[in-house]
């Protein structure tokens, strides 16, 4: 007797996704209850009360055109100290004949966003031009080479500065980071001792005492004669206090991978280095976007420090304009300008990150 099997296939059925409408999402976001009702109301009130004010002081009664303080006396803000100082605050203190290099250098960082955002961009190419990437920069500011101008970096300032500092600590602190991360949980003493050395020595010291011993104790050291650039000073700064800190939340992402992943991967035979950069690493990264992001936005905003050592980036500028006695009384002008320009660069940042999250899902 022959027994006859039937397996039957039920297809698995796809998950129904539930779209809510607008009127269905305000019911049950905004008005909810009488309390959300009463909250969104007066939320709504202040909004509208709050953009048109902020429209007429920034815009409409604010004054673009003149050449002193005398000529603000329309009631709305007073961009003159800013109009008229634009091309400090862009370019500082770079010969106006050579600012062209400043245009072609960051046209040239221009070039990689495009790169970051299309998915079928060859990434081995992308990569290989975000590390080139500031030491082409540097070559096109500093000079000294191909015939360029050599331009000292004491008339580097402004907004041109404060990009400089933070593209090459972004692209340099990351990459330095992961190596410290993985010094940290080697199984070889020396390495695991001196990662961990220097990760705690770092992060125990704030960054404002390492910029003074970069630029102050750093030529007791050198050789009589021997002068150690002070913008590489501050940029090595920046590098290496970030480092230590992206170095702890890579190491934490590094722990979160299932220790079955590494196994799996040794028995395959994959060696250390290609296990890490073809399994683990991508994963640890994708995992700790949120966290990176925070570093970058951090090492943005810390290039503000470097004016207490004598740079003049975008911050510094706009402090030796308002102790102008021409441009006395618009501290709010100036400090808004700035805001605008640190949220303009950090919200990027953030919807970079956004996007990387998106595509990763």
């Amino acid at each position: 007797m022959q027994t006859k099997t039937t397996m039957a296939y039920i297809e698995p059925r796809p998950a129904i996704e539930m779209k809510m409408g607008w009127k269905a999402w305000c019911h049950q976001n905004l008005f909810s209850s009488v309390f959300n009702t009463c909250l969104t109301v007066i939320g709504l009130l202040f909004v509208v009360w709050l953009v048109p004010t902020l429209l007429n002081w920034f815009i409409v009664d604010a004054t673009f055109v003149g050449t002193s303080q005398a000529d603000c006396v329309s009631g709305g803000a007073c961009w003159l100290p800013v109009v008229n100082r634009i091309e400090l605050f862009t370019y500082g203190m770079y010969p106006a004949a050579q600012q062209w290099r400043v245009d072609v250098a960051f046209g040239l960082a221009a070039i990689a966003i495009p790169m970051l955002y299309i998915q079928r961009f060859n990434k081995l190419v992308m990569l290989c031009y975000i590390a080139v990437l500031p030491f082409a920069m540097w070559m096109l500011l500093k000079g000294g080479t191909f015939g360029l101008e050599t331009i000292s970096t004491t008339k580097f300032a402004g907004m041109m500065l404060t990009l400089f500092l933070a593209i090459f600590g972004m692209v340099f602190a990351l990459p330095l980071g992961i190596l410290l991360a993985l010094g940290r949980r080697s199984k070889r003493p020396v390495i695991h001792w001196l990662s961990m050395a220097y990760i705690e020595l770092v992060r125990s010291v704030p960054v404002i005492t390492l910029l003074f011993m970069a630029s102050l104790m750093i030529q007791l050291f050198l050789p009589p004669g021997q002068q150690f650039d002070v913008l590489l000073r501050v940029v090595a700064v920046l590098v290496l206090f970030t480092a230590a800190y992206m170095a702890e939340t890579i190491r934490g992402g590094l722990q979160s991978i299932p220790q079955g992943q590494f196994e799996a991967a040794q028995a395959l035979g994959f060696g250390y280095w290609k296990m890490m950069g073809q399994i683990i690493l991508p994963q640890v990264l994708k995992n700790s976007i949120p966290s990176l992001l925070n570093h970058f936005v951090g090492i943005l905003k810390e290039t503000t420090l470097v004016m207490i050592v004598g740079v003049l980036d975008i911050v510094g500028v706009a402090s030796s304009t308002l102790s102008n006695a021409k441009w006395v009384g618009l501290e709010n002008e100036m400090y808004a300008f700035l805001a605008v320009f640190f949220f303009i660069c950090c919200f990027s940042l953030s919807q970079y990150a956004a996007h990387l999250e998106r595509r990763l899902k």
